[in-house]
């Protein structure tokens, strides 16, 4: 079997096994290396668009896109999840002062791969705030002696 015949259905199981494991998880996700796996994510979806880019062509994928009507609702289902993960990600990420316009274009000129990119940059630094409001755990707290 080649790649473009196993790869598809090594996505949908893949994406089935996280949903699931997101349903059953108990719900804190943005702990203190939470950023790494869309960081993985991102590098290896662009390697594999990398490798697409070489052999396809820097616009292969829009002749699949403009072929017939499921090419159609293919691109259109893409845009609107893309505006749908702008719209929810968007608050978080200027509660962190992240620089919007720029990850925007990210994510129009790359698609998933500027978007986890994204995810990744705001969970890191979600994470690094809430590390700087946690009190120090390890270091005693030296207190005057008042008496």
């Amino acid at each position: 079997m080649i790649l473009t015949s196993w790869a598809p259905w090594a996505a949908a199981a893949a994406f089935i096994f996280f949903a699931v494991y997101c349903l059953l998880r108990d719900g804190a996700h943005n702990t203190r290396n939470s950023w790494r796996f869309p960081a993985f994510l991102s590098l290896a979806f662009l390697l594999f668009s990398l490798h697409a880019l070489m052999t396809e062509g820097p616009l292969g994928f829009w002749p699949e896109h403009t072929r017939n009507l499921w090419g159609n609702q293919i691109w259109f289902d893409l845009l609107l999840a893309a505006g749908i993960g702008w719209f929810l990600i968007v608050p978080q990420a200027r509660a962190q002062c992240m620089r919007l316009p720029l990850w925007l274009v990210l994510i129009a000129c790359t698609g998933c791969i500027g978007f986890l990119a994204m995810l990744s940059r705001l969970q890191y630094l979600q994470a690094r705030a809430g590390a700087d409001l946690e009190p120090e755990r390890f270091s005693p707290r030296i207190t005057p002696n008042r008496r």
